[in-house]
């Protein structure tokens, strides 16, 4: 992609100035939009907040609605300490009431009190930046779009003229991106900003609708406000960069990297295991952490079905025992109920951890959990994300799935397997009353793997993988007969 001539500023929000390709333009005017509740004033305080305390841009924010007092306590829930800021004469935040009944359509209705009273908070505290809150009350009274929109280009010129990179925000309009639907024809970069609920799940999507001189993202991209602010989800390897080892780890089972070409997993891979339900997914991936703590990794772990100390009883059971290396710090659980949160919220929070923690290694279990908070492409685009951000940080992650009869086992019903380097099936055959459990390779990229399918069992001592299976599938297996010849196809067909 070529690198764009303009001159841009960096927001310093995550994932914005990504999707910008460098952040918004300098010294123009960018207008975000959106209903009541959206975030469009978080998001200008946040432009403001980094551009002071990562890029020493003081900065200006005015707003028409919410009073100084009101705005400083509203935004505090995100760790903005605005009184800090105003103190050490880095931040101006300027209130200004506008009574609908003053104002009168006629034909020398300007703006020039605003610039002299704009002008001497930028000039106060050398200005780099500027948030407008919002447009809307300044032409509440207003009905001729001619004087609207030539007061429109006068603010935008203003500010140009005065080398400011501003943020004005406007409410969605019926129809429109914008009340009077005006604005978006004359600023230079229009982000917009949506708040949806659907199924009683809420969601947040923010979409970059022009940007005047700059390639940019198109796409609508989830984002989230929580207690470290707007995130936009996420910091994505979209150009697919991220490196690739040639190191390998074990998985804790030496019989199962003697399948994986003796070595075990690539570094920085993408692990899945998927079974039926009880067959040993967690149990498997249990093994995984406790050889990566052994190894002086650090580890987290997500579970969306136990709690944490459900986890390490369970694990215990069969003789590892995970309590220590939890008490050592290397060991680190996050349980919580899928339900509990959106989906974008759910990425937003395994991000924050995974960057506060640094982990060798991850866990998340089952990712089955996240289809039932959205639909097919939903679930998919965000285990997409959350793959390519592990990536990007070179840690290796490992994914439980919850296979079903209806859904086969060699499918996933989120459709991620394509996107996973290793997919280990963990199959569930019943034979002469009893149960028993079979493992092997559907694929394994970059190396020569086992292509056998092999018992396994579940002791007290951990999983122990055997010999070649060697019953008759076709008399034992539950699968129906079409379901165990694709099965054995796809088994065969030679490493991917």
């Amino acid at each position: 992609m070529p690198l764009d001539s303009l001159l841009k500023t960096p927001t310093g929000i995550d994932g914005l100035d990504e999707i910008t390709n460098g952040g918004l333009p300098t010294g123009r005017t960018t207008l975000v939009c959106g209903s009541a509740g959206s975030g469009k004033t978080v998001l200008g305080m946040e432009f403001l907040v980094h551009g002071i305390l990562d890029f020493g841009e003081p900065g200006v924010f005015m707003t028409f609605e919410e009073t100084e007092k009101d705005l400083t306590r509203n935004v505090a829930s995100f760790g903005y300490d605005l009184p800090r800021l105003q103190k050490e004469g880095k931040l101006a935040i300027d209130h200004v009431y506008i009574e609908r009944s003053e104002i009168e359509e006629t034909g020398e209705y300007d703006l020039e009190a605003l610039f002299i009273r704009l002008g001497n908070a930028v000039d106060t505290i050398k200005a780099k930046r500027v948030v407008l809150d919002t447009i809307e009350v300044l032409f509440a009274g207003l009905k001729n779009e001619s004087i609207i929109r030539a007061e429109l280009r006068r603010l935008f010129r203003w500010l140009k003229q005065r080398d400011l990179t501003a943020i004005v925000t406007g409410e969605r309009g019926d129809g429109m991106l914008t009340r009077y639907g005006l604005e978006e024809y004359v600023a230079d970069c229009v982000i917009f900003l949506d708040h949806r609920v659907n199924d009683q799940i809420s969601t947040r999507r923010l979409r970059v609708v022009k940007y005047r001189g700059s390639t940019h993202g198109s796409d609508e991209y989830p984002f989230f406000m929580g207690p470290t602010g707007f995130s936009v989800l996420p910091i994505t390897s979209v150009g697919l960069t991220h490196g690739a080892t040639e190191e390998r780890i074990s998985s804790g089972i030496p019989d199962l990297d003697k399948m994986l070409a003796g070595k075990g997993f690539f570094r920085a891979s993408s692990i899945l295991i998927s079974g039926t339900a009880g067959i040993g997914k967690s149990s498997l991936a249990a093994h995984f952490l406790l050889a990566a703590c052994r190894r002086g990794e650090r580890a987290v772990y997500f579970g969306f079905e136990e709690s944490s100390q459900q986890i390490i009883r369970n694990a215990r059971s069969i003789g590892m025992d995970l309590r220590p290396w939890v008490e050592k710090g290397l060991l680190h659980f996050v349980t919580i109920r899928p339900s509990s949160l959106s989906l974008e919220a759910h990425l937003a929070s395994m991000l924050h951890d995974v960057k506060k923690r640094k982990p060798d290694v991850v866990v998340v279990d089952p990712v089955t959990n996240f289809i039932n908070l959205t639909n097919f492409n939903g679930a998919r685009s965000m285990l997409t994300r959350l793959v390519d951000f592990l990536k990007m940080q070179q840690i290796t992650t490992v994914f439980t799935h919850l296979s079903t009869m209806a859904t086969g086992l060699e499918s996933t019903n989120e459709g991620i397997s394509s996107i996973m380097d290793s997919w280990i099936l963990l199959r569930d055959i019943e034979q002469d009353g009893r149960r028993r459990f079979a493992i092997y390779i559907l694929k394994s990229r970059g190396m020569a793997h086992s292509h056998e399918l092999r018992e396994f069992k579940i002791t007290d001592s951990g999983i122990r993988v055997g010999g070649i299976y060697t019953h008759s599938l076709q008399a034992a297996s539950i699968q129906p007969r079409k379901k165990r010849a694709r099965a054995r196809g796809t088994a065969s067909g030679g490493r991917k």
